[in-house]
C-alpha cells in the first residue's frame, strides 16, 4: 500500500444514510427528481418478493422501473450484463437491493451508465453498502480486484425491520467484518498509509474515531442484538449494530484503510472450501491473525476472541471449513494474501507469505486453547 506523501487528510461518506423501521417505503420520495427511469437490481433469493412490494409501493407514481434478477457473483460478466440492459433500458437511475456482491454490482452499473445509485441492504452483513468500492470476483468466486468509483452512494437507505428478519448468521458476519474496523485503521495510522479516498490521503481524527466508536458498539450491543434478532425482534441493540456493520464500519475502512485482516481474506478465497463463508466470517479469523501478525498483548486478543466466541464468528480454521488442510494448501493462502496489491502492506512492516502463514497457525492455535479454557 502506498504511503502518504502529503499531509493532506480526507474523508467520504454517501450523500445520505437513512435508518429506520419500515423506510423502504419512502424509497419513491427519496427517488424523486433524481431520474425517470429506475433500473432495480434485486438479489435472486429475494427477487420475487421485493419486485411485488415495491411494485406496490410506487403504485401511481410516475417513476418506471426495470427489475433485473442478479445472477450471485460480482465478476466482470455480471456487471457487464447488467450495464448493458440499463443502457438498454435508457436507466437513469440505479436502485441496489440485497447483500453486499448486489450492492457493489449496483455501484459499478451506476458508475457505467453515469447515474446517481441508492442502496438499500437487506441484511447487515457487511459494510459494503456507504462506500465507493467494489470488491469484484471471478465467476467462480475467486477474489480478482477492488474497484474505487469517483463517489459513494448518493443514499443508503436501511430498512430496519427487513435487516432484523434476515437470517442472524448474516447479522453476526457483518460484525466479522466490522470487528476488523477499528485493528485495520491503527495499523494505517501507525504506517501512515493512504485511505481509500480518491487516490489515497491521510485519515481524519473524525475516522479514526468512527472506526473506535464502531468496535465499541460490537463489544456493547453484538451478543444482546443477536439474541434479540434470533427472537425476531429488533431493539435499540440491534439498530446500533446495524449502524456499526453498516455505517461507522463503512465510513472507518474507506477514510482509514483495510489491513492485514482483509489481506488475509482475500487469501482464503483461493480455497474452494472457504467459497460457502460469509465475507465478515473470514475477515475476523482474519483479525485474530492480524492481532498475532503485530505481536499485540494476550489481554487484546484474548478480548477479540471472548468477542467471537459470544455471537458465534469463527475462532479456529476448522470453523472455516479448514479443519483437514494441510501446509501446501495455507502457504497459497498465505502467498495470496501477499499479492502485490493486498491490503496486507498497509501494516507498518514488511509481510512475506510465511509470516502470514505463521500467524495463521498460530491463531487456529490460540483459538483452539480459548475454547478449551470454557
Amino acid at each position: 500500500m502506498a504511503r502518504v506523501i502529503s499531509r493532506t487528510r480526507a474523508m467520504c461518506s454517501p450523500g445520505k444514510y437513512i435508518q429506520g423501521r419500515g423506510e423502504l417505503g419512502n424509497l419513491p420520495g427519496f427517488l424523486s427528481g433524481l431520474g425517470d427511469r429506475a433500473l432495480i437490481l434485486i438479489d435472486p433469493l429475494l427477487y420475487k418478493n421485493f419486485q411485488d412490494r415495491l411494485a406496490q409501493i410506487f403504485e401511481g407514481n410516475d417513476l418506471n422501473l426495470v427489475f433485473v434478477k442478479f445472477q450471485g457473483e460480482i465478476s466482470t460478466n455480471e456487471i457487464k450484463r447488467v450495464g448493458e440492459v440499463g443502457a438498454k433500458e435508457n436507466c437513469d437511475i440505479v436502485v441496489g437491493i440485497g447483500g453486499g456482491k448486489t450492492i457493489d454490482t449496483a455501484k459499478a452499473v451506476a458508475d457505467g451508465i453515469r447515474s446517481p445509485v441508492i442502496i438499500v441492504p437487506t441484511a447487515a452483513s457487511t459494510d459494503a453498502p456507504c462506500s465507493s468500492l467494489a470488491v469484484v470476483y471471478t465467476d467462480e468466486g475467486v477474489y480478482s480486484e477492488v474497484i474505487r468509483y469517483k463517489r459513494n452512494p448518493d443514499i443508503v437507505l436501511v430498512d430496519s425491520d427487513i435487516v432484523s428478519k434476515a437470517p442472524v448468521r448474516l447479522l453476526v458476519a457483518g460484525m466479522g467484518d466490522a470487528l476488523a474496523t477499528f485493528f485495520e485503521a491503527r495499523a494505517n495510522q501507525d504506517s501512515d498509509a493512504a485511505n481509500f479516498v480518491g487516490a489515497g490521503y491521510r485519515r481524519t481524527l473524525s475516522g479514526m474515531a468512527v472506526a473506535r466508536l464502531c468496535y465499541d458498539i460490537l463489544l456493547e450491543d453484538g451478543v444482546k442484538a443477536k439474541l434479540a434478532v434470533q427472537r425476531g425482534a429488533c431493539t435499540e441493540a440491534v439498530e446500533n449494530i446495524i449502524e456499526a456493520n453498516t455505517l461507522l464500519s463503512g465510513l472507518g475502512f474507506e477514510n482509514c484503510g483495510c489491513a492485514a485482516a482483509h489481506g488475509i481474506h482475500d487469501g482464503l478465497t483461493a480455497l474452494e472450501q472457504t467459497h460457502g463463508m460469509y465475507h465478515g466470517e473470514k475477515v475476523a479469523f482474519g483479525t485474530i491473525c492480524q492481532l498475532v501478525l503485530e505481536n499485540r498483548p494476550m489481554k487484546e486478543i484474548q478480548q477479540v476472541l471472548g468477542f467471537c466466541k459470544s455471537v458465534g464468528l469463527p475462532m479456529v480454521l476448522a470453523d472455516l471449513g479448514l479443519a483437514d488442510v494441510g501446509q501446501e494448501e495455507l502457504m497459497a493462502v498465505a502467498e495470496k494474501s501477499i499479492a502485490s496489491e493486498s491490503t496486507i502492506h498497509a501494516e507498518p512492516f514488511e509481510v512475506t507469505k510465511n509470516m502470514v502463514y505463521d500467524a495463521m497457525v498460530t491463531a487456529d492455535s490460540l483459538g483452539k486453547a480459548y475454547k478449551d479454557t470454557l
